[in-house]
């Protein structure tokens, strides 16, 4: 009797096995049928992408190995995005066509079912709703590969004026073995300008080639995909544009949105807002050495990066401070500049206060003005109180200045540094000891040399939106740069959001119409990214101005609705009781407990990780990862172990955060204290029915056997035959 098995590449690869042997395979967890000696690894995956006119070309190159004993064969299931309508499809079996059919939802529905009921493994049910393309694998051999390949064409949907691409790359959910090789690549081209461009699941390098075309994509070693692809990229409309992306549960909650605002890519001179640069450089003795070598090449960069109309200025500062000149300079000044600069030597304290004042006083009130600050230290000369400093800055600190930090090392007042940046609506960043400070200058100052629009403001019309992130005042807008925006929304329907900047002193206004939806539906990853930069805000607010029971409340909920779990949260992770009010006061309890006692100095390595984790939260563009063991562990954090001593403590699903119990998935959204739980058993008829409840529930069910989850108000307890 032949028995079939589901590996899951992108694509399923359902082998039939000579053996009738039933075994545990013991690196996925699943009932597989094959003798231990037998097995097939994922040797490379390759995926190709071109997209012209919203016509996307989807090009796989798959290379099976089987390291085991027995021949395998059967039948390729390739699971295709919702909504793909797929023409010209081609495939090849190590170079030779073969016939493939392209599945339609209702028959893939049938297949995954037939496979799910035989198999005993639910993990494709999370296709529910997807088409897909079947065809037969001719056998694999012993110590062998083959090598699928696959082409098809789709349309691809926009909406708001997003275009957006998927591919199902994800493996986590059918085997723990990693793929050895894994690459992606997109080649887009466009009739219209191309704006924003964003993918949620991936970190991209990214090439514009012009404002109609650009290139994306990753390459990796020995992973397992834990997410499929998705990449959006907006029609640019005006010449700053703006995209959004929605998700709202149910017509009755309140919705989410991200909104992408992009300046040009590149900005013509004329385009480009002048500015000055004034470069705070602490030279106090602990600069000395290499640290003190690397400063200086980076303000050289700095200086040699300057537009044609911008100037600048140079404060040293150790005990007492050392001006480059008495006013602003042009560019041309800079090679005296640098010269100068390179005599300087790094002796004595560090009197941050009057440097940061004397910078102030030198600003133009008329230009816009950029304070890159770089110290190594805390104060030790004159005013050394960070309230005071603060104090001081903001009383002589016209609005248009805005305060870039680099703190380098640990020995550093991340309290002062992050305070100074987050008032003046600037950035900031910490060089650690192992990383090179002219690198981290020159790549920030890169992302921000072509400022197009300062003192931005946002309306948005008819449509209530709050809880925004970051809040205002919004940061510049600089070329080649991308402003996310998230936040929550009331009501929903048609609407203007109207964008309102300065350049050279004259407001400039810009209008998009879009549609905040009304009803359920949209992007499932809109809600956890909100919450990511929210939790972040909300630290942030924490780590500087101190503890606030709503403040720790809020963080607490969120981070178990939406399993983003940092430091601070890990804990929430190992608690028993967080499905009732009171787990959730006794975490609260917790994590003001643990945040009070990892508070304390606002120098020092942990203060460090702890400014550096806030602000990567808060400014993120993409929403965490689920957490695992690997990457909890780089952290500190330590999650107990799952039944097979290896199972992950927290999965994402839809729009949905689990979290693993005593054997089972458990849903966030579920309230012990209140709700009680329909049982039904796994693989029975009324499993299937729920099915029907809506295709998001596909996602959940493939979870596993035992799956607890809430839908409209009820909650769903599945249950494994004992």
């Amino acid at each position: 009797m032949k028995r079939t098995l589901s590996l899951f590449i992108a694509a399923i690869l359902a082998l039939v096995s000579a053996a009738p042997a039933l075994a545990a395979d013991a690196d996925s967890g699943l009932a597989l049928p094959f003798t231990l000696d037998w097995g097939v690894i994922i040797r490379s995956h390759r995926v190709d992408v071109s997209v012209v006119d919203q016509v996307a070309t989807t090009r796989v190159e798959q290379v099976f190995y089987n390291e085991g004993s027995r021949p395998a064969e059967g039948t390729y299931i390739f699971p295709l995005p919702v909504g793909a309508a797929v023409s010209d499809l081609v495939m090849w079996v190590d170079g030779k066509p073969v016939e493939a059919r392209i599945l339609d939802a209702d028959e893939a529905r049938r297949t995954y079912d037939e496979i799910v009921r035989r198999m005993r493994d639910p993990a494709l049910l999370e296709y529910i709703g997807a088409g897909a393309i079947q065809a037969s694998v001719f056998p694999i051999q012993p110590f062998s590969e083959v090598k699928i390949e696959i082409e098809y064409a789709q349309l691809l949907p926009a909406d708001n004026g997003l275009i957006h691409y998927e591919y199902p790359l994800r493996t986590d959910q059918f085997t723990r073995r990693p793929v050895e090789s894994l690459s992606l690549s997109l080649d887009v081209t466009s009739r219209d300008p191309i704006g924003a461009i964003y993918s949620p699941t991936h970190d991209l390098a990214i090439i514009r080639d012009g404002d109609f075309a650009f290139r994306a994509g990753f390459e990796t070693t020995r992973t397992r995909p834990m997410t499929d692809f998705s990449l959006y990229y907006g029609l640019a409309t005006s010449e700053i544009s703006a995209n959004l992306l929605t998700y709202r549960e149910s017509a009755d909650e309140d919705g989410y949105f991200t909104l992408m605002i992009t300046p040009p890519a590149e900005a013509t001179t004329e385009r480009i807002i002048p500015k000055d640069v004034i470069i705070v450089l602490d030279q106090s003795g602990s600069m000395d050495g290499a640290k003190w070598d690397q400063a200086r090449d980076a303000v050289g960069f700095v200086l040699e990066n300057l537009n044609p109309r911008d100037r600048f200025n140079v404060i040293a500062f150790s005990t007492g401070t050392r001006i480059y000149a008495r006013s602003l300079q042009p560019p041309d000044e800079a090679p005296r500049a640098k010269d100068w600069i390179s005599k300087l030597e790094a002796i004595g304290s560090t009197d941050i206060d009057t440097a940061l004042r004397e910078a102030m006083d030198m600003a133009d009130r008329e230009r816009p003005t950029v304070v890159l600050f770089l110290t190594d230290g805390l104060p030790t000369e004159g005013v050394i109180d960070t309230p005071t400093i603060l104090a001081n800055v903001k009383a002589v600190a016209p609005p248009n200045v805005r305060i870039f930090t680099f703190g380098v090392g640990y020995d550093v007042d991340t309290v002062l540094l992050d305070q100074l940046y987050q008032e003046f609506r600037g950035a900031g960043t910490y060089v650690r000891p192992e990383e090179r400070i002219d690198d981290e200058v020159s790549a920030l100052y890169a992302k921000i040399s072509a400022p197009v629009l300062t003192d931005l403001l946002l309306d948005f019309g008819a449509v209530m939106a709050d809880d925004l992130v970051p809040s205002a005042p919004l940061p510049d807008l600089f070329a080649g740069s991308q402003l996310i925006v998230t936040g929550r929304y009331r009501d929903g329907g048609a609407t203007t959001i109207t964008l309102r900047g300065t350049i050279d002193g004259q407001q400039q206004t810009y209008r998009y119409d879009v549609r905040f939806p009304e009803n359920a539906g949209g992007a499932v990853f809109v809600p956890r990214l909100w919450a990511t930069r929210k939790i972040g805000a909300l630290l942030n607010a924490i780590r500087l101005h101190g503890e606030d029971p709503e403040l720790v409340d809020s963080i607490v909920r969120l981070s178990i609705r939406y399993g983003i779990i940092t430091p601070y949260t890990s804990f929430l992770i190992t608690e028993d009781d967080i499905f009732s009010q009171r787990g959730v006061e006794q975490a609260q309890t917790m994590f003001e407990a643990e945040a009070a006692f990892d508070a304390a100095p606002p120098s020092g390595q942990f203060a460090v990780d702890a400014a550096e984790s806030a602000a990567g939260l808060s400014g993120a563009n993409a929403p965490m990862a689920a957490p695992t063991r690997s990457s909890a562990g780089e952290a500190g954090v330590e999650f107990p172990a799952g039944a097979d001593g290896a199972q992950e403590p927290v999965r994402y699903a839809g729009d949905r955060t689990f979290v693993w119990r005593d054997g089972m998935w458990i849903d966030t959204l579920f309230d012990a204290d209140t709700m009680t739980p329909v049982e039904i058993a796994f693989l029975s008829d009324e499993y299937f029915d729920l099915l029907a409840l809506d295709p998001a529930v596909g996602e959940f069910l493939a979870l596993g056997e035992q799956v607890l989850f809430v839908w409209d108000g009820t909650a769903y307890q599945i249950n494994a035959e004992q």
